[in-house]
């Protein structure tokens, strides 16, 4: 923020008392009670004509970038008109595809086997726009304003293109899934103490894949007429990790308009429209 005070008081022998005014939040300026009722010029060669016109000027300005251009409109969110979010593959409730079967389940058998599942179709589904993703058309990992860093195992921060750190996200839980100390396959044999931070660390990655292909290459998926399958899985995604409490508010709070949209019912007699491919 830039704050300046232009003090334009006469040089006189009598005191006068300053009366400020603020034209705005970012920029004020201090006139004596002689100027206000004075076109004379003040010693710096100044009327106070031609201060309020430079007022006005840097106000005008103060709508605008600090570099003077204008700054952008936010981007129309295609994904969340009617037209789109009506389709579906499905509509029913999702609640009950994701909820714990029975107490005989083991909550972390469910948790990895959910887990895995959402693994493989989020993997699926960013395959399909994944040569529209490139490292010139989506330089940095963005969704909704948001760009996100990659942390390795050391925690060094690193800013990369989206199409890298998808390989990144991917390569990981790959890495994970695959490990039978972690994703236990044998019977008898236990999961991790850490089994659920870890499970919440996978769920936030992919929930990144996802709001990165909506607001990235949505576009591309309605031209494969795959935003049907999109919707689907998004909308079981977000249930899932609601109701076992996987991933913060805080991170998901960025998709919350098309989260409450796609998991909520569709009104009775409104038509699916996909197409198989």
């Amino acid at each position: 923020m830039i704050t300046r005070c232009l003090d334009l008081k006469h040089q006189s022998k009598r005191e006068e008392q300053p009366v400020l005014r603020t034209l705005s939040p970012h920029f004020s300026v201090c006139f004596s009670t002689s100027d206000m009722h004075s076109q004379k010029t003040p010693r710096n060669g100044l009327s106070c004509k031609m201060v309020l016109q430079a007022v006005g000027k840097v106000l005008r300005k103060s709508k605008t970038k600090p570099n003077g251009k204008k700054a952008p409109t936010e981007e129309k969110k295609h994904y969340l008109e009617p037209e789109y979010t009506k389709v579906r593959l499905m509509d029913f409730g999702l609640k009950d595809l994701v909820s714990l079967p029975t107490k005989e389940i083991d909550l972390n058998e469910w948790l990895a086997s959910n887990t895995t599942t959402f693994f493989n179709l989020i993997n699926l589904q960013y395959s399909t726009i994944s040569e529209f993703c490139t490292g010139e058309t989506c330089q940095a990992m963005t969704a909704c304003n948001t760009i996100y860093y990659w942390y390795d195992e050391r925690g060094k921060k690193t800013k990369c293109t989206a199409p890298q750190y998808v390989d990144f996200v991917m390569s990981f839980v790959q890495k994970v899934v695959t490990d039978d100390e972690i994703f236990p396959t044998k019977y008898g044999k236990e999961f991790p103490n850490s089994f659920e931070t870890l499970i919440k660390k996978i769920c936030r990655y992919l929930f990144h894949v996802l709001a990165h292909i909506y607001w990235a290459h949505f576009k591309e998926s309605v031209a494969l007429e795959l935003q049907g399958h999109l919707n689907t899985l998004y909308a079981h995604f977000i249930v899932f990790i609601r109701e076992f409490n996987l991933v913060d508010s805080k991170e998901t709070c960025i998709m919350d308009d098309l989260s409450e949209v796609l998991c909520t019912p569709l009104p009775p007699h409104t038509h699916n429209h996909v197409t198989e491919r």
